[in-house]
């Protein structure tokens, strides 16, 4: 009797050891859940589909599921719903909070004040002085400098253009890389370019980016590069309906930003021919931050109070060969490592 009461206490205390144990794994998997909390479509092809594939790599390399101790994206109806979306985030016990873009900075000031123990990560921006949040910027010009060496070598009018969103700090970046990137590249192969400019204002009026474009394309301009978000949308629908007229060794050319807009570039040229007018797409490895910062925090090393930024010597800035010539691609590269050497300085 007695060694079997003995034997039911043992196997009541390895019950009671295991539940607690994976009781115990639950609430750490909760601790290195991420979630993403945007006012853009997921699916946008640019930015925030980027950032998005980031978290999933994450989930995939420490096996973690999409959901509450996982990783998971909210995506709200507009700015002003961010902040709603980032304590949706917050009530459903997320640990580490991604926003995107200068838009989510109020949002998260906010949710930072009442939850002091939640990590939180501003992209493409910074904030300043809070302890539990990282700041993450892309070394945007130093990709846009060689989107810039390939238009210059790329034009035959001598006229190319640039299409920015909203008036701020990072599409100021792209537009500085770009025309120096042009600038260089037309002295170096003793060529005229002119550079035509404007924003668009914001990063969601595809008919104001449309105008632009077909505003530029009107004045002879054969390359436009485009850091307008979705608004540059407006810019594919004109370069298409200009190509589709023309055939395809006169296209006018189209260079994408953040993710590979090559699909958006796909129609049919005068005569039928299959066809794309996007020359290259100017990356930026959103995917590479949001991993990383993800995994520091995975493993309680998250950067909280620090400005991290990234370019192209941690890859996660780049440009793609897309339908660039090898002679101009070759050129593209010797830039390339010209900045990884500091022979080249933006």
């Amino acid at each position: 009797m007695h060694f079997k009461k003995l034997f039911l206490v043992v196997l009541l205390a390895m019950g009671t050891l295991s539940a607690c144990s994976t009781s115990n794994n639950t609430d750490d998997n909760a601790s290195k859940s991420v979630a993403l909390v945007t006012d853009g479509k997921i699916d946008d092809q640019s930015f925030n589909q980027a950032a998005w594939k980031g978290l999933k790599d994450y989930g995939s390399e420490y096996k973690l599921d999409r959901g509450t101790d996982g990783y998971q994206y909210f995506q709200v109806k507009n700015q002003a719903d961010l902040k709603k979306g980032i304590n949706k985030a917050i009530r459903q016990k997320y640990q580490t909070i991604f926003g995107i873009g200068n838009e989510s900075k109020s949002a998260i000031i906010s949710a930072d004040k009442s939850n002091p123990k939640k990590n939180f990560v501003i992209m493409d921006d910074t904030i300043k002085g809070y302890k539990n949040v990282a700041s993450v910027r892309f070394r945007k010009d130093e990709g846009a400098y060689l989107a810039g060496v390939a238009t210059a070598s790329q034009t035959k009018t001598g006229k190319v253009g640039f299409i920015g969103g909203a008036n701020n700090s990072v599409i100021a970046s792209f537009k500085r890389g770009f025309t120096q990137g042009v600038a260089d590249q037309a002295k170096k192969l003793h060529k005229n370019v002119t550079i035509y400019d404007q924003n668009v204002g914001n990063f969601t009026d595809t008919v104001r980016a449309q105008s632009i474009a077909t505003n530029m394309y009107d004045k002879n301009v054969d390359v436009i590069f485009h850091a307008a978000g979705n608004a540059g949308g407006g810019l594919f629908q004109t370069a298409r309906f200009i190509n589709q007229a023309r055939p395809a060794q006169d296209r006018v050319w189209v260079i994408g930003v953040d993710a590979d807009q090559s699909d958006l570039g796909k129609y049919y040229a005068k005569g039928g021919q299959e066809a794309n007018f996007v020359l290259t797409s100017v990356i930026t490895g959103v995917n590479v931050a949001t991993k990383d910062i993800a995994s520091r925090s995975y493993q309680d090393k998250f950067p909280g109070g620090k400005m991290i930024t990234y370019g192209l010597k941690n890859n996660a800035v780049s440009i793609l060969p897309g339908q660039i010539a090898p002679n101009i691609w070759k050129d593209v590269q010797i830039a390339r490592s010209k900045i990884l050497a500091g022979k080249i300085k933006i």
